[in-house]
């Protein structure tokens, strides 16, 4: 009579038996993710100190940019090579510098870890704008995929970064889906909040649905009017409860959503740089803004206990994206 098993797969099942699987504490607790990972990565909000993010000083890559001026529309650039630069002036890459190493400063200065992209990707010279490449999320981050030509290639730099720092990837937009990170915003670690524009198909609002899903969270889709973008120039969550709006920029529905869940609006005033709203929380209620805001603005953050932290950073504005567009946060207190 044949045996029921070998002496080989019977010490096999034993040893899996008692050795087995190990599903528990989940892959986003610190439990798992500290003695694996070496940190307690990603975020459930957009306003929890500050722990982590990722940046990119400007580099030669700016030497792209040519005198191309398109006079239609003001600024420089090259349709057939797929770079433009939205400011009136020729970038300064030394003043940008100067104004990088001021926000970089800043924000060590507030316990924040900078951790740097090394080099832009060949031509990639808005790699300074990380917060479109990466959204940070319980447990890791999301690689996107750059809508826009000038943009394509931001992508790896940014995974070697991440990669390099122990940062765990957890998804990777792909396909013909483009998602950039300024179209996205968290409001509370149940509920996020996207745009669906020419820099986020439908097709990555779906990836990132998906891969939220998986994590608890839902996705809120906002179309954007005409050619906007993202939410960040419309949206900012800078207290657990309290958001600067420009609701210039807003579908109606999403501001009756935002009354109804009690999020107390901060309008921005009309003689205010749309770049004002473009700040950073680094703690709730606690924001880093650029150097200019008019006193209405000024009174209704006060108003409302919002700490300012000023830094100048009109060079790096002048190329389309500020503040809040170059960083990319990688690790947030939960709140």
């Amino acid at each position: 009579m044949s045996t029921a098993m070998s002496d080989n797969e019977y010490r096999e099942n034993k040893f899996f038996s008692i050795f087995g699987s190990v599903p528990e504490p989940g892959f986003d607790t610190a439990e798992e993710q500290i003695p694996v990972w070496g940190r307690h990565w990603g975020c459930s909000n957009d306003v929890g100190r500050l722990r982590a993010v990722l940046m990119h000083r400007p580099d030669d890559e700016l030497s792209v940019v040519e005198n191309k001026p398109m006079p239609e529309v003001g600024g420089f650039g090259d349709p057939e090579k797929g770079w433009y630069w939205m400011g009136r002036t020729m970038p300064d890459l030394p003043a940008m510098q100067r104004a990088h190493d001021e926000f970089t400063n800043l924000l060590r200065s507030e316990g924040v870890d900078v951790i740097l992209v090394d080099k832009a990707a060949p031509g990639a010279m808005k790699q300074i704008y990380t917060r479109d490449s990466v959204i940070g999320i319980p447990g890791g981050a999301i690689v996107t995929r750059l809508a826009r030509r000038v943009r394509r290639g931001e992508e790896l730099p940014v995974t070697r970064a991440l990669a390099k720092a122990g940062c765990p990837i957890l998804g990777t937009i792909h396909g013909t889906a483009v998602f950039e990170g300024g179209g996205f915003a968290f409001i509370d670690a149940k509920t996020a909040v996207c745009t669906v524009s020419i820099a986020c198909n439908p097709e990555g609002v779906r990836q990132v649905e998906s891969i939220l899903a998986g994590l608890g969270v839902t996705l809120i889709k906002v179309p954007m009017p005409g050619y906007r973008i993202h939410i960040d120039g419309a949206f900012i969550m800078v207290d657990v409860e309290t958001a600067i709006v420009n609701v210039n920029e807003l579908p109606y529905p999403f501001i009756e959503y935002l009354e109804k869940r009690g999020i107390k609006m901060i309008e921005l005033p009309p003689e205010d740089s749309a770049m004002s709203l473009n700040c950073l929380a680094v703690a709730p209620g606690r924001v880093i803004m650029h150097g200019s805001r008019s006193k209405r603005l000024a009174d209704r953050l006060d108003a409302a206990g919002i700490t300012v932290l000023t830094c100048n950073y009109e060079t790096v504005e002048l190329g389309g994206g500020g503040l809040h567009c170059s960083t990319a946060p990688l690790i947030r207190d939960p709140i």
